[in-house]
């Protein structure tokens, strides 16, 4: 047991002011963090317990499906991440570990970066560890602190510069054996919140800047979380925004022919609202909108609904290591046109030889007969179909709305079709089946049983641990404070001793807190010479599962106080039923 005497709590009264959100305002009330600059904190003693308690269920069920822990240096050599596939991409989120050089000024580039996920160390650490068939497959995984330079840190540990991680490298001779392997993970991440008392669900994901091509989410649904969930009530569906897509238009279009193509003025429309507006009315769903990018320092253009969004993680599946949208001074050369007056009409692209490519999403089919930019300023064309747009790849390129039909194949039709909701979500875990994309650049090979030569397929698989601790917080509160889980609690069984200097109620509350402790749980007793209500307004802050109450009237009455922090009722046990009736409770909520 512990004495909050010998412990070092500190609570806040009052919420700080730069602390935007419930968990992140109780993480700093109940004194388990407290920040240092922007994105950094401390962990003081209840919220390290709370971190080493989810780490040992991270730990444990890691273990259970075969993972081995090791630990890999924070620090690599930045030779590494630019021989790996994703330096161009990963270097601005990264923070850079130079040496003293000179004296006088720093080396151009750094000779060390602070690690944001290992990828780039373990692939070349199994390629000379592990060479034949015989050695697969293999897990390995490590709980650590990672650094990502975050622009905008906020919301506590949920977007922080420095955070702590379980990250686990999967090797495995076949692609069947990956898939395996990704599934024991899927199978331990199920297990793994569950036991930290969290509601998850497992989306689809993109893989972003990890690369690979099959990657799932799990998400902790939240109205402050960072990501938003497309999702179906009826099938099951669920998809990250970044990934999600619709059956919309799925029913099949009539093939609208070629346009009578007319070119019509349109001095200062520069927007779709526009050219919705008199005297044009041209709705939105009946515009096609060229949007112009760069992909590593080529123009492409992206054609969509006048009525849709751009979903830029999409625009990976295109190649492009990194992309981001055109300036007018680069749209004007290759387009003929500023901004406002852009559209792909064959022939109508002035230097159509300088793209990298035009990618309309399958969704313009349902535009029909449209307007779309002249690539003339100030003009535009109408009755275009897509048949007269110039177009080198169709594909999924837009933002999913709410209401849309699900995509979902079931059985004897070609998709669910419910319409789908749309809700906010913290994400809490991510896991990724990479292939061979890391194992080829670093040549991780093996020989298999005919003495051939292979590179081994890879998977990696994340769990944000501290974020898991904030997201515990941010689902399980209420007015007063935190209502923490048992299995991540950091003291499940607070014994509130209202009479410290009684030396009779003090050895009750050592009696039950020793009784409470030998039945299995870690226990805190709340010592200091504090008035009762503060020590209640302490206990329903940090919030740990349940509290005994010793001292008082009850102590005369010849009863103690037993309560749930979750519940409401408030039972009196008799002193001679204490003991007994602690370690009862204490057990059925320990067992699994």
């Amino acid at each position: 047991m512990k004495f909050w005497s010998q412990t070092f709590i500190p609570t806040l009264k009052e919420t700080p002011a730069d602390a935007e959100i419930a968990s992140h305002q109780l993480l700093l009330r109940a004194g388990l963090v407290r920040k240092l600059g922007g994105g950094l904190y401390t962990y003081m003693p209840a919220g390290l317990r709370v971190i080493q308690k989810i780490s040992q269920i991270c730990r444990e069920e890691m273990e259970r499906e075969g993972g081995i822990e090791l630990a890999l240096p924070h620090i690599h050599p930045v030779g590494n991440w630019q021989q790996g596939p994703r330096w161009a991409a990963a270097r601005e989120i990264m923070y850079r570990a130079d040496s003293a050089g000179d004296g006088k000024r720093p080396p151009r580039e750094p000779e060390f970066v602070l690690g944001p996920t290992h990828e780039e160390v373990i692939t070349p650490l199994v390629k000379h560890e592990i060479t034949s068939y015989r050695d697969l497959p293999k897990n390995f995984y490590q709980i650590t602190t990672k650094f990502r330079n975050e622009i905008r840190p906020r919301f506590g540990l949920m977007r922080a510069r420095e955070f702590i991680m379980k990250d686990a490298y999967s090797f495995d001779a076949t692609d069947q054996d990956a898939m395996l392997s990704y599934h024991k993970m899927a199978k331990a991440y199920t297990a793994f919140f569950t036991r930290c008392g969290l509601k998850t669900i497992s989306v689809e994901a993109d893989t972003g800047v990890m690369g690979g091509n099959f990657s799932h989410e799990f998400m902790v649904p939240a109205p402050v979380g960072d990501d938003d969930v497309v999702y179906c009530e009826k099938c099951g569906y669920a998809a990250n925004r970044q990934k999600a897509t619709s059956a919309l238009g799925a029913e099949g279009i009539p093939d609208p022919g070629q346009g009578k193509i007319e070119e019509f003025a349109t001095p200062g429309v520069l927007t779709i609202a526009a050219l919705e507006a008199p005297p044009y009315g041209v709705a939105a769903d009946k515009q096609f909108k060229t949007l112009v990018y760069m992909g590593d320092g080529r123009p492409f253009l992206v054609v969509l609904r006048g009525c849709d969004d751009l979903e830029e993680a999409k625009l990976g599946a295109l190649g492009f290591q990194l992309w981001r949208a055109a300036t007018p001074e680069e749209i004007e050369p290759v387009m003929g046109a500023k901004p406002g007056s852009l559209g792909t009409v064959k022939g109508t692209i002035k230097n159509s030889g300088a793209l990298a490519g035009i990618f309309a999403d399958d969704t313009i089919r349902l535009v029909g007969h449209g307007t779309t930019g002249a690539n003339k300023d100030g003009f535009h064309l109408r009755d275009v179909t897509w048949r007269d747009l110039q177009i080198s790849q169709w594909g999924d390129y837009r933002r999913v709305r709410e209401g849309e039909p699900c995509p979902q194949q079931t059985i004897g039709h070609s998709c669910c079709g419910q319409p789908l909701k749309i809700a906010r979500a913290i994400e809490v875990g991510h896991i990724f089946k990479l292939g061979t994309k890391y194992s080829e650049i670093f040549g991780a090979m093996f020989t298999d049983d005919k003495k051939q030569s292979h590179p081994m397929v890879m998977g990696c698989y994340g769990i944000g641990i501290s974020r898991t601790m904030q997201a515990v917080v941010e689902q399980s509160n209420d007015a007063d404070g935190i209502i923490w889980p048992w299995s991540v609690a950091p003291w499940q069984v607070l014994v509130v001793n209202l009479d410290p200097q009684d030396s009779a109620a003090s050895d009750v509350a050592n009696k039950l807190a020793a009784a409470a402790e030998a039945a299995g749980a870690d226990v805190l007793v709340d010592d200091r010479p504090e008035r009762p209500g503060v020590k209640f307004k302490d206990a329903d802050l940090i919030g740990l599962p349940l509290r005994l109450t010793v001292g008082g009237r009850g102590l005369k009455e010849g009863v103690i106080e037993m309560k749930w922090r979750a519940g409401k009722e408030v039972r009196k046990v008799p002193l001679a039923d204490a003991e007994r009736e602690i370690t009862a409770t204490v057990r059925t909520a320990a067992a699994p």
